[in-house]
């Protein structure tokens, strides 16, 4: 490669990495900020003195602690379902043989098509026909399933080696002894890729959350943190400190499973 090539590319990924950083440099300023300072003309791209109350006020302000419960609660029920559907169903559409396996599975393929927010309306109409609205259950119950997971998943099993599963086959173990004792084990990173995209679209969930809550002890981090919005007045400071604080988690996570997402992303890109 090139000098110029080198440099180019090089200013590519400075511009690239400042664009992701800058948004939340500036959440980071507007949270140390005096209520009033953010609507000075022009902005400061620092407080002039950082206000570490804001973070204990906003926290304050309302129940964030049953906030983070509920997000982590429905995060949670979110990942272990995803990960039950996806894996077996992955697995069906990757390894066993059946009439129609084909059709079904572009069938849910062509679901991804359909914007989420059409599909708002059926989902709180069912959860409210069986009485689950305010409750974690009602919160989980539509969002058990990933097709997005699934097709992950089946991706992932797909570069499992047969001869793998014939040895096993050969010694008398059955299907779900062979999915579950060497399927399982050897895709991993997929499984731990599949969680934590899981656990970031539950945790992040705005709307459904929103919809299907009614009480204030039901509430998630993302409406807890939207309610600080309102027609007439907004706290900008305390908006953006308890956003700060619920982006924690996300990187912490993030963190410990960045090995594994790059391995489960590598794994579903080898052509099987």
């Amino acid at each position: 490669m090139t000098r110029p090539s080198r440099a180019l590319r090089l200013v590519m990924l400075v511009a690239a990495v400042a664009a992701m950083l800058v948004p939340f440099a500036w959440m980071i300023a507007t949270s140390g900020m005096e209520e009033l300072e953010v609507f000075q003309d022009p902005p400061p791209l620092w407080p002039a003195e950082f206000q570490g109350g804001n973070y204990a006020g906003a926290l304050t302000a309302q129940p964030f602690a049953r906030y983070f419960v509920n997000a982590g609660v429905f995060a949670l029920m979110v990942v272990a379902g995803q990960l039950i559907t996806s894996a077996t169903a992955g697995y069906a559409f990757a390894r066993l043989d059946f009439r129609g396996r084909r059709g079904l599975f572009l069938l849910c393929l062509s679901t991804l098509m359909v914007p989420a927010v059409v599909i708002l309306i059926p989902r709180f109409l069912f959860v409210d026909a069986l009485e689950l609205t305010d409750t974690h259950v009602g919160l989980a119950s539509t969002e058990l399933v990933s097709v997005w997971g699934i097709f992950l998943m089946r991706q992932s099993f797909r570069q499992v080696p047969r001869e793998l599963e014939d040895a096993a086959r050969i010694d008398g173990a059955g299907p779900w002894r062979i999915f579950w004792s060497i399927a399982l084990p050897l895709v991993r990173p997929a499984m731990a890729t599949l969680a934590l995209f899981a656990f970031l679209d539950a945790w992040k969930n705005l709307l459904w959350p929103l919809i299907v809550t009614r009480s204030l002890e039901m509430r998630t981090v993302e409406v807890g943190i939207a309610s600080f919005h309102s027609t007439y007045h907004t706290n900008w400071p305390y908006q953006m400190a308890a956003a700060v604080v619920a982006v924690a988690p996300v990187l912490l996570l993030f963190a410990f499973t960045q090995r594994f997402l790059t391995q489960g992303l590598h794994m579903t890109g080898i052509k099987g």
